[in-house]
């Protein structure tokens, strides 16, 4: 039997995989540079960080909601 998430889990990395590579276009603009400026392994080094950037937001959004659900202010 296929596992019903593992299309959610494609979808959900493909959604974060294409925001950072939108990201790592707009940080290339930004510093006056061009794609073709970058061999592919400095490409892929930008759009790693930009993942990373994605998923360490998520997480941090995804605690303080699961805090506000339970009724547990950290700031106050």
């Amino acid at each position: 039997m296929k596992n019903p998430f593992s299309s959610i889990s494609k979808k959900f990395k493909r959604a974060i995989r294409d925001k950072a590579i939108g990201r790592a276009k707009t940080r290339i603009i930004i510093a006056k540079s061009k794609p073709e400026d970058f061999s592919a392994e400095e490409l892929e080094v930008i759009v790693q960080e930009e993942e990373s950037k994605i998923y360490s937001s998520i997480r941090e959004k995804g605690l303080l909601a699961v805090l506000a659900v339970l009724g547990i202010n950290i700031f106050g």
